[in-house]
């Protein structure tokens, strides 16, 4: 460590570190606008301007190393001099109209002025104007103010993976805009209007809604992945104004993805439950709690009475808190069965019963940036996981080898040193034999059941270099995503995913589709010895109750999970929006969304976070956890007394959880897909299709991302086929044939069909995995 003196201050600094870095470290402020903690160093603002002895002019905090015995004044007059000479060029073309400025009451340089500006203009020329550019309906631009701090244009390039800004021009004449008139697609764009030190770049749905000192600022959690990005939300007159990152270094950072952050705007949506309603003579009535509550006891009663409790089954969406998950499966086992799951997505449960504990990331988050080299397996990376995209993205710029076996090809942002591409029945293969690569490389023996697969594996220069990649350095991980475990084998593939780590001495986890994955093995609101999600759909219950869940779109098999509900006698539906289930339940209960309740989620590390409501629940809307333990009161059953969430949470995660997450399993030998005859799905969940909040929200489904859903197919089969990239094309399975526009894509392997699932444009087509059949329309 060196020692420097700023202000007469010592202080201890690492050689390599700045000047603005030392500063920090003592709580000193150096005004600046270009310079983030998070971005490299551009020093092209000049703000941060300060005196450093035996230099002839001063110098840029950011930019400047510290050196031995360096004496550093940020308060010289020489100092103030240029920084107000800076303040005052910076001024020159800025417009002033902070009264109508959405950055007001939060703006750097608006602030800054106050200190460094002066109290008029020497300035008498015309001001120039810059023209707004559309960048999407996400980022609402005002150019004119832009002071080409360039903290955008590094965002994109550093963080986001994607260069969507740039800087044209020089002098006076510099614009910061996109490529053609592109707009922003990252899903990590809104992080570009945090980042802009002025009014340059807003929040266009946010747009003049309201000040800053108006609004309440209230922590949350995200419920969208198994991150649980933090949150903090801004609230005016109880109504969700905006939300912004809660900076937490060891989950989210400073970053929130584009879908946390503008979700919001679908609180208010049209068919949001706000009163309690019963279905009479296939008419709908609004009623009271008292006699909504009445019909549920009443029905389920009957239905056990008559039918047996094993007649009843519940689902739970896996974005539900720990506590409602809890509350969930105690009410459904009070009642006598076990048919209770949260596995939506899933097909493949032979591992149920086997498992050690709940399947984890298999390390903390924070981890992911120091990887020295990682192998993920089955993943739409970006779009399932995009903060966590950002850290391997990291990763990677410091010199770790990324790596991936994968049914598609996309564009993860992230230079790959190494990857296979194959379709959904040649996964297992292809993990077959880089577990074949890695053993031979290493040296170490296989475990029993493995050898045989991986001695008949063929290890093509693609599978070695991907255990090149992945024996590379001391921190490896090996990462399961959600293509993986959504898998029709994914057993088989967990455990020869398993086994790679295990042989390359690296960590094994998952990555985790949703914020209540951990949470439901944890409350066990998954099955101990009933029907699993699947088994429930494929024999029909006599009763089901839906806890936020949206089954045509939220299972694995819309038009099986929809064909089950009409047949039902009773669907008890607790959502905040009606959607479908108006057309299938029989009552319809409204719970409050994350922003009404409180409550706790589990991220991927095993991190619980607790959280509170940021405003009163809307019309007659009650917490689930209420609802779930009145439910539970009428029926008579024990173990129903908690009067606050935290109770609830202490009660099923009292204590160090660390001991219940546990990847291993025993008992089951992988096996080899087996071929499949036809063109095979390779269904994604688009990122602004994966909860029923997300699908509500209409910023977000006027991105590029929220598009109908197309048909992509590799070149050389769409030729074989017969048709061309752009054409109508006819897709139909099993259970149903949509008309979709099909694209030629070489992300694409051979023989497979990418086609979104969680869509209303592609329900009909039924199970995310499975054969297809395209032709033309």
């Amino acid at each position: 460590m060196l020692e420097i003196e700023i202000d007469g201050q010592k202080v201890e600094a690492a050689p390599g570190s700045t000047v603005m870095e030392a500063a920090r470290k003592i709580g000193k402020h150096i005004p600046h606008f270009c310079y983030h903690k998070k971005l490299s160093i551009a020093a092209n603002c000049r703000m941060c301007l300060v005196e450093v002895e035996k230099m002839p002019k001063a110098v840029p905090a950011c930019a400047t190393p510290v050196t031995a015995d360096m004496k550093v004044s940020t308060t010289s007059e020489k100092a103030v001099k240029a920084q107000k000479s800076v303040m005052e060029f910076l001024l020159i073309n800025h417009p002033l109209d902070c009264p109508i400025c959405d950055q007001g009451g939060e703006c750097q340089l608006q602030d800054l002025a106050v200190g460094y500006g002066a109290s008029g203009s020497r300035y008498q020329e015309e001001k120039r104007v810059v023209f707004n550019k559309n960048l999407g309906p996400l980022v609402n631009t005002d150019m004119t103010r832009c002071i080409h701090c360039s903290r955008c244009v590094r965002f994109g390039q550093e963080i986001s993976g994607v260069m969507e800004l740039g800087i044209a021009n020089r002098g006076e004449h510099s614009e910061v805009m996109t490529f053609v008139d592109r707009s922003l697609d990252s899903e990590l764009s809104g992080n570009a209007i945090d980042l802009c030190p002025v009014g340059a770049l807003t929040s266009k749905p946010f747009r003049f809604g309201a000040r800053t000192w108006e609004m309440e600022r209230r922590k949350s959690v995200s419920p969208h992945d198994s991150l649980g990005a933090n949150l903090q939300v801004q609230v005016k007159h109880d109504k969700v104004m905006r939300v912004l990152p809660l900076e937490n270094e060891e989950v989210n950072e400073c970053w929130i993805s584009d879908r946390d952050r503008f979700s919001y705007e679908g609180l208010d949506a049209e068919d949001r439950l706000t009163v309690p309603q019963i279905k009479h003579g296939g008419e709908w009535y609004k009623v009271d709690w008292q006699t909504a509550l009445d019909y549920v006891l009443r029905t389920l009663s009957d239905i056990k009475a008559t039918h047996g409790a094993e007649q009843i089954a519940a689902l739970v969406s896996p974005q539900s808190t720990v506590e409602e998950m809890y509350l969930a499966q105690k009410l459904l086992r009070g009642l006598g069965s076990d048919n209770i799951d949260s596995r939506l997505r899933q097909c493949d449960f032979s591992l149920d019963g086997k498992r050690a504990g709940a399947p984890w990331l298999g390390m903390p988050v924070a981890g992911l940036s120091a990887l020295d080299s990682a192998l993920v397996i089955g993943s739409f990376l970006r779009k399932d996981h995009p903060l966590m995209a950002q850290r391997l993205r990291q990763a990677q710029r410091r010199g770790g080898k990324i790596a991936r076996v994968n049914a598609c090809g996309d564009d993860w942002l992230i230079p790959l040193a190494a990857e296979v591409i194959a379709a959904p029945d040649k996964l297992a293969a292809s993990l077959a034999a880089v577990l074949a690569a890695v053993s031979s490389k290493a040296g170490i023996a296989l475990a029993a059941g493995y050898a045989d697969l991986a001695g008949k594996a063929k290890v093509d220069a693609a599978a070695q270099a991907v255990a090149d990649a992945l024996l590379t350095g001391e921190k490896r991980a090996v990462l399961l995503g959600n293509l993986a475990v959504q898998h029709p084998n994914a057993a088989s593939l967990e455990l020869l995913a398993a086994e790679i780590a295990r042989i390359s001495g690296a960590s094994f986890g998952f990555l985790g589709e949703s914020a209540g994955t951990v949470g439901a093995y944890l409350t066990k609101a998954v099955p101990q010895s009933g029907l699993n999600a699947a088994a429930m759909l494929a024999s029909p219950r006599k009763a089901y109750v839906l806890l936020g869940v949206e089954p045509e779109l939220d299972c694995a098999d819309g038009v099986a999970a929809r064909a089950a509900l009409d047949q039902a006698a009773s669907v008890i539906y607790m959502g905040s929006f009606a959607g479908k289930a108006a057309e299938y339940a029989d009552v319809m209960l409204p719970v409050a969304p994350f922003t009404e309740t409180s409550g706790s989620f589990v991220n991927a590390e095993g991190r619980v976070q607790s959280f509170n409501a940021v405003v009163k629940p809307l019309g007659e809307t009650r917490p689930a956890w209420k609802l779930l333990r009145v439910l539970g009161n009428l029926f008579g059953l024990s173990g129903f007394e908690q009067d606050s969430s935290e109770v609830v949470r202490d009660e099923v995660l009292a204590g160090d959880i660390s001991g219940l997450l546990n990847n291993a399993v025993a008992g089951v030998v992988p096996k080899l897909d087996a071929p499949a005859a036809g063109l095979q799905r390779i269904a994604d969940v688009p990122i602004y299709a994966s909860d029923a909040l997300v699908r509500r929200a209409a910023p977000l489904q006027k991105t590029r991302d929220a598009a109908k859903p197309q048909a992509r197919i590799h070149p050389e089969t769409l030729q074989s086929l017969g048709l061309e990239s752009g054409a109508e094309v006819a897709v139909a399975s099993s259970t149903g044939r949509v008309t979709l526009r099909v694209l030629s894509d070489e992300a694409v392997p051979h023989g497979g069909v990418r086609v979104s699932a969680a869509c209303a444009a592609t329900i009909a087509l039924g199970a995310m995995s499975g054969e297809l059949k395209v032709e033309r329309a």
